[in-house]
């Protein structure tokens, strides 16, 4: 039986694996997935250029073109197999309809997570699940032979973006579809979290009407009755201010009330009335629809380059409403990490799980860039030369973008599977502290290590304008492989020389050795805003 992490912890792998070997059952108090499906679209990260031109590295992320292979094939048979009946029907009456197709794998793989996702929630857990309108009513109805028909809460509808111009044979899509499902009846639900704080500036028209009247601070109140609706109350039945009536307050609390300025008479002889204020109320309360809510657009401040990154509002307030400080609240495709992010800062434990290196880096920077004195663990990346070397067989695209997290360099295109051009990711830094000049990476994972290899970043070096180059290799260089590099000579600057090819082995990166170079540009990667420092203090789990 696998025992749940107690500690925060970004994992790198399958969420399927991650969830059978680390997960424990009913640990869970809180999950939010936003499983990516798009046939005809690949989703990129996008980078920061410091020449402010348009970045040249935009590299994949993941692909979420799902296709019927063995893979979806054996997710659908442990589905049959799995025990739960409802799901195994459902699953093979969808497969009967829609055939051996990209949906239907998607859907296969799913449903197969999401019966490990039931069983690692708590009885008091929830599950909110974000989608767009393609693949939703499919889901819906994956959900409900999983979690149960009644257990499913609420289809909530984000508008992700405002209204555009009319397509030519449809109406333009602006919403992403949240499903909500529970696992009991006792489920966690903070109902103060619902609530929108109303816009004092734009008040709907019925609250306005009542909030009417201003204060000598500016702050607007209404009056509201002190009566008694129950007339046959001697206990409260008593004069104030100079009028008797049948009061909701006991004369010690209304006397009170009247000495903080909160019970007024307008005028002699009117009956006395409570000033409610507007910013003492709870707000607006919220509906199934949320338009309050923008989404990451190119000005926002928190914006990150993830094309799918969602608002942080979003995920504060799902986990406002449905889960407590210290639970745990578990992301199985975190993506660029704005549920641990949410979850950090609202004191709840977590679990983020990616597929790819280059996601749990940017979740790395973005917490720490946000938490300076957040503590987390990261399983499942090398952390000896042995994995390393078992990242490298593995998966060789996988293994570059991890020896690139590691000396923090941007990752270029050609370096995505499949394509190799001599580059694989680009090093900015400002030799005067102003001008930004670049260094090309390349990565090698293999054993045939020659000093061709580094002619060749030298070539490319001098043919991308390029002041240095890195060269990081898994295995020890060769002598002939140094004595082609020191051959390349020096950069020069005003501050100081450095060799202009720099060979760096997987263990230097282990010991901690860094590229020898200038002050390395910020601004390449954008920094998460730093959070409250009463947020950063370790979680006492």
């Amino acid at each position: 039986m696998p025992k749940t992490p107690a500690a925060n912890t970004l994992f790198y792998g399958d969420n399927l694996d991650i969830l059978r070997e680390y997960i424990a059952d009913e640990t869970v108090d809180l999950v939010y997935l936003d499983p990516p499906f798009n046939s005809n679209a690949t989703y990129n990260v996008l980078f920061h250029a410091p020449t402010g031109e348009q970045s040249q590295a935009q590299i994949e992320a993941f692909g979420d073109t799902w296709h019927w292979n063995i893979h979806a094939e054996e997710a659908f048979d442990q589905v049959i197999k799995s025990g739960n009946s409802d799901a195994a029907e459902m699953l093979r009456a969808m497969r009967s309809f829609l055939k051996e197709n990209d949906m239907m794998a998607y859907l296969a793989m799913m449903a197969v997570r999401l019966l490990e996702l039931h069983r690692v929630l708590k009885p008091t857990g929830s599950l909110y699940l974000h989608c767009d309108p393609t693949a939703s009513h499919y889901l819906k109805i994956l959900l409900d032979s999983v979690f149960g028909p009644q257990r499913f809460s609420n289809e909530i509808i984000w508008q992700r973006s405002t209204g555009k111009s009319l397509m030519s044979r449809r109406l333009p899509t602006n919403h992403d579809t949240i499903l909500f499902y529970q696992k009991s009846d006792d489920f966690v639900w903070n109902e103060d979290a619902l609530f929108i704080e109303y816009d004092q500036s734009d008040l709907p028209e019925k609250t306005a009407e009542k909030y009417k009247h201003r204060d000598k601070d500016g702050r607007i109140f209404r009056l509201d009755s002190l009566i008694n609706p129950n007339a046959n109350r001697p206990n409260l039945t008593y004069e104030f201010l100079g009028v008797t009536r049948v009061w909701r307050w006991t004369r010690e609390r209304m006397q009170e009330a009247y000495e903080k300025g909160l019970v007024i008479q307008t005028n002699p002889g009117t009956v006395p009335q409570l000033k409610r204020y507007l910013d003492e109320q709870r707000g607006l309360p919220l509906s199934d629809v949320w338009t309050d809510i923008p989404p990451i657009n190119s000005q926002a401040q928190e914006r990150l380059g993830y094309p799918t990154q969602k608002p942080l509002a979003l995920l504060e307030r799902i986990l406002s409403a449905s889960s407590n400080e210290g639970d745990l609240v578990l992301d199985p495709f975190c993506g660029c990490g704005t549920t641990v992010h949410a979850a950090q800062k609202l004191k709840r434990r977590w679990i983020g799980i990616d597929i790819t290196h280059l996601a749990i880096g940017l979740i790395k920077r973005r917490l720490i860039d946000a938490f300076p004195q957040a503590q987390f663990d990261i399983q499942g990346v090398p952390k000896d030369i042995g994995a390393a070397r078992e990242l490298a067989l593995q998966d060789k695209h996988q293994f570059q973008l991890w020896a690139l997290s590691m000396i923090e360099a941007q990752p270029y295109k050609g370096g995505k599977k499949g394509g190799d051009t001599g580059i694989d990711g680009y090093l900015y830094f400002k030799p005067d502290g102003k001008v930004t000049e670049k260094a090309v990476v390349s990565v090698k994972g293999g054993q045939n290590l020659n000093p061709n290899m580094v002619r060749d970043l030298v070539g490319t070096v001098d043919s991308e304008k390029a002041k240095m180059g890195v060269f990081l290799t898994l295995e020890d260089p060769t002598t002939g492989m140094r004595t082609a590099a020191a051959k390349a000579g020096f950069y020069e600057t005003d501050y100081g020389k450095f060799e202009k090819i720099q060979i760096l082995t997987v263990e230097d990166l282990f010991d901690g050795k860094k590229p020898h170079m200038p002050w390395i540009d910020p601004t390449v990667f954008k920094k998460a805003k730093r959070e409250n420092t009463e947020t950063q203090k370790k979680l006492d789990l």
